[in-house]
């Protein structure tokens, strides 16, 4: 991670610091490759061995789905043992720490009450001649989330995904997450019997997607599948859309802070932190206007990085991905934001609020020194399931109506549709559609 002046660079070059790697570069990684070299004895790129593993599970059902976990996560599964049973839903209760059980309680209820506003309705409106036009607004019948099990446990994920589903109305939610050594972490498990997810099938990676999207004897199929996980699982989901449904393909975290000289350097680098521990590919990046505070900053991210316990991932994170970049003014700072279109923004600025508007491209905006990232990972209540890699562009933040879908109806008397086909018939007929024309024609009034 070192320091680039606007000035000395020019804003051309400051651009293409800022520019994502395409995700289709991530899949040929001379790393993955090696593995699948290993498990497979073959040179897979990853996008060609997931194509391999969502393929058979989705011709071989229960079968692959049970290979490639034992092969892949070390973990034999049979009919008997793929879904959590309640034995272990309690045995989850009782390891679980009262204390942190009462803190994932107050945010489910944060995170219920931000989504219960955002809930679309239903509605018919009357025109003229007795027509009638609407929306109907119906929760999706059954939905899949993905709960990542790997070098760390989320149940705040369970929170994210799941809450929506629920204040949606979703019939039914089921739950893959992988698991370590056969087990779940507690925390996950307790997570989801909060919110009354009663299936939860211990299957990871691109096989869960792959049984998900299609089903299998065991695993209910489903119609749309939310939630992050590596990059097996997001080219998974990329593989089964339009067989199923997904919320978006997430990279990896990513957060960029917008600082002027007010901002806090301690502040600064504990927040890049906060995202370089999550993955090695992970994007932390500050953006000032203040040459000082990128250097202060710099010298607390080298400092705060020794005490982390996952400093390891935290420095691969900012070696590869970690730019500081020191602009001449904040309208060059506001720019280069957008450019980049992070997951996470922190507005570290004198009045934050004025510069909101100016933001267009993020996935969730943080205002001020005291309202830092992990506030809308955890508990503020705004979901933390975010467009990342450049994809706030054109992509929403999870959210109730990703768990649903609308219909239109449309109701018109005879006198209301005579009064507009001749213009239909016209329409057709240029359209070169006839038997359109006819459908109209036969039901026009004397």
């Amino acid at each position: 991670m070192n320091i680039v002046s606007v000035a000395d660079v020019g804003m051309e070059a400051a651009e293409l610091l800022l520019k994502k790697k395409a995700f289709d570069e991530l899949t040929l990684s001379d790393g993955i490759r090696k593995k699948n070299q290993e498990i497979f004895g073959e040179d897979l790129s990853a996008t060609e061995l997931v194509h391999r593993i969502v393929q058979e599970v989705r011709h071989e059902g229960d079968r692959a789905l049970f290979r490639y976990t034992e092969l892949l996560d070390r973990v034999e599964l049979t009919h008997g043992n793929l879904m959590v049973s309640e034995e272990e839903f309690l045995s989850a209760e009782r390891a679980a720490d009262p204390k942190i059980v009462a803190s994932l309680k107050k945010a489910a209820d944060n995170i219920f009450a931000y989504h219960e506003e955002q809930k679309p309705r239903s509605w018919m409106t009357y025109r003229a001649h007795g027509s009638i036009l609407g929306q109907a607004v119906l929760p999706l019948a059954r939905i899949g989330i993905y709960v990542p099990g790997g070098t760390a446990a989320y149940p705040s994920s369970v929170l994210m995904n799941a809450i929506p589903a629920v204040v949606a109305g979703v019939e039914e939610i089921i739950m893959s997450v992988p698991t370590k050594d056969g087990v779940i972490n507690p925390y996950v498990l307790v997570a989801a019997r909060l919110l009354g997810v009663k299936k939860i099938f211990k299957i990871g990676g691109a096989q869960a997607i792959a049984a998900m999207a299609y089903g299998t004897e065991s695993v209910p199929r489903v119609d749309k599948i939310t939630g992050p996980g590596n990059i097996f699982v997001t080219l998974a989901k990329k593989e089964v859309y339009g067989h199923v449904d997904i919320d978006m393909l997430a990279g990896p975290s990513e957060i960029l802070i917008l600082a002027d000289e007010s901002a806090s350097a301690e502040y600064v680098a504990a927040d890049l932190l906060s995202q370089a521990e999550h993955d090695p590919l992970a994007s932390s990046i500050l953006i000032t206007t203040d040459m000082e505070l990128a250097q202060e900053s710099l010298a607390e991210v080298r400092k705060q990085l020794e005490t982390l316990p996952r400093k390891d991932i935290a420095r691969a994170s900012l070696e590869g991905h970690g730019r500081i970049i020191v602009t001449e003014n904040m309208d060059q700072a506001i720019h280069l934001a957008n450019v980049s279109g992070p997951e996470h923004i922190e507005l570290l600025v004198g009045d934050s609020f004025h510069i909101l508007p100016k933001i267009r491209c993020a996935g969730a905006i943080f205002l001020g020194p005291y309202s830092p990232e992990p506030l809308g990972d955890y508990f503020a209540g705004p979901n933390h399931v975010l467009p990342t890699g450049g994809t706030a562009r054109f992509y929403s933040v999870l959210n109730v109506e990703t768990f649903m879908k609308r219909t239109s109806i449309i109701s018109y008397t005879q006198e209301a549709l005579n009064d507009v086909s001749e213009d239909i018939i016209y329409l057709a007929e240029t359209e070169g559609l006839d038997a359109h024309a006819r459908a109209i024609q036969m039901r026009r009034g004397c």
